[in-house]
């Protein structure tokens, strides 16, 4: 991916030396991980993490610590990843939306932080907060997925950085906050269910931004679209839970299988188009 010495987005909120944040409420958004990726990444590393999930408002350690070179170009990274999804979703809602994106903040940490939407850490995966219209991050987790859930490479990274800047575009176009009162109200297979097609609708976005933003930048490298299907599949649920040696169950499933998420990002890389990300009146996920 061709990135280096291109426009880094302003919309970065750098906590990785002081740490900080507000504590709060329950956690009410998805992430590239998410609520699964807790438990799930937990017993793959020997940490329980589930107090996160337990109460979220209990306040946590907070980050902080040396900022090495690695987190620097990682920060700036993510920088110029957040730049081109400003610019690529603004075209987009002008052209297909016919109003103006107004952008997402994201929140660069390192270690713990708190959200209005809970606790945040490195093991929980990035997310994204509808309460505050901001996407959490700590950069580490790239090297996680590259090391431990075998997802490495820089367009694999931008692939995590869009997919969370996509469930801001589902929270400006209303459908987060509709989609998590309705999960609210019906059981928890049910609020599963809803959850799958959240996610996999973000896929899709993530895949329109990809699309956009090699038009408009000329950024892809030959071998980038591979890296965002390979982390696709390496954060299937089915994928995760059987790298965690248990058997898959569906009706725990709150992101989509492998082969679901693949799918979805390829729909929206190959069309363009967000009306074909509608998930929610698929057939056939």
């Amino acid at each position: 991916m061709q990135w280096r010495g291109r426009r880094q987005s302003r919309n970065i909120e750098d906590r990785r030396s002081r740490g900080g944040g507000s504590g709060g409420a329950r956690v009410v958004g998805g992430g590239s991980l998410g609520i699964l990726a807790i438990v799930v990444i937990g017993w793959i590393f020997g940490i329980d993490l589930t107090p996160l999930l337990q109460d979220a408002s209990v306040q946590q350690p907070q980050g902080g610590g040396q900022i090495t070179a690695a987190d620097e170009e990682r920060a700036q990274f993510v920088a110029v990843t957040l730049a081109d999804t400003e610019e690529v979703w603004a075209d987009v809602f002008a052209e297909q939306v016919g109003r103006p994106y107004d952008p997402a903040t994201m929140v660069l940490f390192k270690g713990v932080t708190q959200s209005p939407c809970g606790g945040a850490s490195g093991a929980s995966g990035p997310f994204y907060c509808p309460a505050d219209e901001k996407a959490y991050l700590d950069t580490d987790f790239f090297v996680t997925m590259e090391r431990r859930l075998g997802a490495g490479g820089d367009f694999a990274a931008a692939y995590v950085v869009a997919h969370e800047i996509a469930h801001h575009v589902q929270d400006e176009l209303g459908i987060l906050s509709e989609a998590n009162a309705i999960r609210q109200r019906v059981s928890e297979r049910e609020a599963n269910a809803i959850s799958v097609r959240i996610e996999l609708q973000a896929d899709c976005f993530a895949g329109i931004w990809a699309a956009k933003a090699d038009e408009r930048f000329d950024s892809l490298d030959k071998g980038d679209v591979g890296e965002a299907m390979n982390a696709a599949k390496q954060i299937g649920d089915d994928t995760l839970q059987r790298n965690a040696g248990r058997a898959p169950n569906p009706h725990t499933f709150t992101h989509g299988t492998s082969e679901q998420r693949q799918r979805w990002f390829a729909r929206g890389f190959d069309t363009g188009d967000m009306r074909e990300c509608d998930t929610f009146s698929a057939d056939r996920l």
